[in-house]
Order: structure tokens, then C-alpha cells, then sequence
């Protein structure tokens, strides 16, 4: 679950300082920001941004699904044998 957090906060963090980025570059160009566009902007740019800079963050929150997944499917294999047997 710590990967979660992790991908998670890098992510924001990410949204965050393109969002500051945006805006400021928006600024010096024009008296007015609207904020929407901004924000959309922004949340184009960091989805771009995250899958290239992220992608460690990512492999490993992936990796740690899998092996939990794999171990859920284990278990209910073990126990559904069992279950057969008796």
C-alpha cells in the first residue's frame, strides 16, 4: 500500500507544480487566467509528464498489485482444494 501513496503523492505533486507553471506562464501573457482552461491545461501537461517521469513509481505500484493479487489467488486455490477434498 505504500507504493499507492507514493505514485499518489508524486502525481499530485506533479499536477500541482504544472498547475503553478501554467498559470504564471499565463500571466505574464495575458491580464486575465481562466482558471478552468488553466486547469485543464495543467492536467493534460502532468498526465503527459507523469508517464514518462513516474514510470519507476508506477512499475513498483504495479508490481506490488500483482504479487498481492497473486497471493489472494493462491490462497483461494488453497482453499477451494481443501474444500474438494473434504
Amino acid at each position: 500500500m505504500k507504493e499507492f501513496w507514493i505514485y499518489t503523492a508524486l502525481r499530485a505533486g506533479v499536477f500541482v507544480t504544472t498547475l503553478v507553471t501554467v498559470v504564471g506562464v499565463w500571466m505574464l501573457l495575458a491580464d486575465q487566467v481562466p482558471i478552468l482552461w488553466a486547469i485543464v491545461l495543467a492536467f493534460v501537461i502532468s498526465g503527459i509528464a507523469s508517464f514518462f517521469l513516474l514510470n519507476r513509481s508506477r512499475e513498483a505500484f504495479a508490481r506490488r498489485v500483482q504479487e498481492r493479487a497473486e497471493r489472494a489467488s493462491a490462497s483461494f486455490e488453497a482453499r477451494r482444494s481443501k474444500e474438494d477434498v473434504d
